[in-house]
């Protein structure tokens, strides 16, 4: 590790002197690797869905849901938040694209965090409604809910910094 003078912060060291070992490429391609990870196990849940159900009902010591009706209503919440995940990959999936294209502050992307922000709320809404079958279900839905909010905030950094830089380049 070294000091950096200029930024006030400690970098990690360099190869040759040149550049870090650590670029913001290695972070973009690490990013959209683990979107793509991430929508194997989606897709993996999706499949095994009533295994994975079945699996969760017999290791979970909530006794009066190991019932038929109780796996129905599990599998209709794994498939119902399920679509707003798959959306969620997919506004990242673009919103990674972009930003390798060196495309950052464009609306596409503004689109693509407004959307993943709106599929949190779906998926919260999802867990809310379920709830009412397995209480635990309302962490999830806090979880998402708080996730929608911070995507969100992050939505509006990038409108306003639009702004900005669509005033900034009328003055040059």
């Amino acid at each position: 590790m070294q000091f950096d003078k200029t930024h006030g912060i400690v970098m990690p060291e360099t190869k040759g002197g040149t550049k870090p070992m650590w670029s913001e490429k290695n972070s973009i391609a690490l990013s959209q690797i683990a979107v793509k990870v991430f929508l194997g196990i989606l897709v993996g849940c999706d499949v095994g869905g009533w295994w994975l159900v079945d699996w969760f009902l017999g290791w979970t010591r909530y006794w009066p849901m190991d019932d038929l009706a109780h796996r129905v209503l599990f599998l209709a919440s794994l498939y119902a938040a399920s679509v707003p995940a798959y959306c969620i990959l997919l506004c990242l999936t673009r919103l990674l694209a972009n930003i390798s294209d060196g495309q950052v502050f464009i609306p596409q992307n503004v689109r693509a965090l407004r959307s993943a922000s709106w599929c949190c709320v779906a998926a919260a809404l999802v867990c809310l409604a379920s709830c009412f079958y397995y209480i635990p279900f309302l962490a999830v839905a806090v979880a998402a809910a708080f996730m929608a909010l911070i995507i969100r905030i992050i939505k509006n950094v990038f409108e306003q910094a639009i702004g900005m830089k669509s005033e900034l380049d009328l003055t040059v």
